[in-house]
């Protein structure tokens, strides 16, 4: 801040230092942010550092579903500058015209992140144009590596997902329990890759195929949930599940921790997988948008974001930022898969309203089984 002494004469210091240091106040109250994340999706120090380090005031809200988020940003006014819609959400957004694009000249720490991995996310976001990944995972196969091996042998293919799409296996595996997402977008996906057809696939004959495949199984699936199966692999209760892979770090890290004998395990299937990812976004209506992006280039410093992947138990696309991430993380393909796997991952896309049906439909004659 400019001092009043080189804007005055000694004789008029005391009376307009009062009106200077008022207008200075006032111009710090404006340099305010206001974001808008997910519950319990951010280290608490980082927030709080970038505010006392930048003089920027943080006002930090919280929703629990991606559909609170979207219904604030169609109104056209979210009253946010920063928002993180996951990837399907964040691609319906940007087509609906709510962001604005980021400007990349006021993004340095850009440099850091993982080509590869902005390649993948052009699916989302052509371009990479509007959204500033922040977390990613994927949908694979968690497991009980002793109930599963009593029951199939060591050779048991956990790494595949011949496990639960093969009747042989699935079968078997029944007797210790196999759960399931209850999500028609995550789990039909998997089962047209896994038929070697187009998981964003538009056309019914493929969701027939798909249709056909599930029932085969159903009778072997203990019940679909998308929270349930959390807990119950980490207290033995199933001994397999298609679910998000931080869950099962963080919940292989709660059996450990409640001492009662179960180990959780976890595989990236090498046909491949569905990738997920969540961004930080700047709705068009934000009104600050200049420390938005001191923020994002705050978050793309490779030293901020990997004690938040270390947190979070997520990694992140910033290349630079890994090698800092603790190897628990960091060394495990499973979690943070390599250059190599990358390759077999593919990013979901919604469908058109007419496919969209379609694919309900399907789900919900899988899970009547009929």
């Amino acid at each position: 801040m400019t001092t009043i002494t080189h804007l005055l004469g000694a004789a008029l210091c005391g009376a307009i230092l009062l009106a200077t240091t008022a207008q200075a106040q006032t111009a710090e109250k404006q340099r305010e942010l206001r974001v808008y994340n997910w519950a319990d999706y951010m280290l608490p120090s980082v927030p709080k550092a970038f505010q006392e380090k930048s003089g920027i005031q943080l006002t930090w809200d919280v929703f629990d579903t991606n559909e609170a988020l979207e219904a604030k940003l169609l109104t056209g006014n979210s009253g946010y500058d920063l928002v993180v819609p996951t990837n399907t959400f964040l691609d319906t957004q940007i087509k609906a015209g709510v962001f604005q694009a980021l400007d990349k000249s006021k993004l340095p720490n850009w440099q850091h992140l993982d080509p590869g991995l902005l390649q993948l996310m052009t699916t989302n976001d052509p371009g990479n144009q509007f959204a500033v990944p922040y977390m990613y995972g994927t949908v694979l196969i968690g497991f009980n590596p002793a109930k599963v091996k009593a029951v199939l042998g060591e050779d048991a293919p956990v790494d595949s997902w011949d496990l639960i799409f093969k009747e042989e296996n699935i079968s078997k595996l029944k007797q210790c329990g196999v759960a399931m997402l209850d999500s028609p977008g995550d789990i039909l996906p998997i089962a047209l890759h896994y038929l070697g057809l187009d998981p964003n696939s538009s056309q019914a004959e493929d969701y027939d195929k798909a249709r056909e495949l599930m029932l085969k199984i159903r009778p072997y699936i203990a019940y679909f949930h998308s929270a349930k199966y959390m807990t119950d692999i980490a207290n033995g209760d199933i001994c397999v599940a298609i679910g998000y892979s931080g869950s099962f770090y963080q919940f292989a890290n709660r059996a450990k921790e409640a001492g009662n004998g179960v180990v959780v395990d976890w595989r990236l299937p090498k046909e491949g997988a569905p990738l997920w990812y969540d961004s930080f976004a700047i709705p068009k209506s934000a009104q600050n948008v200049d420390e938005a992006h001191a923020f994002l280039n705050n978050l793309l410093d490779p030293t901020v974001v990997a004690p938040i992947s270390d947190f979070l138990g997520y990694p992140n696309p910033n290349k630079d930022a890994m090698p800092l991430v603790g190897a628990a993380i960091r060394d495990n393909p499973n979690l943070t898969p390599t250059a190599e796997a990358q390759k077999t991952l593919y990013v979901l896309q919604p469908l058109p309203q007419k496919a969209e049906r379609i694919r309900t439909r399907a789900w919900t004659t899988i899970k009547s089984g009929t």
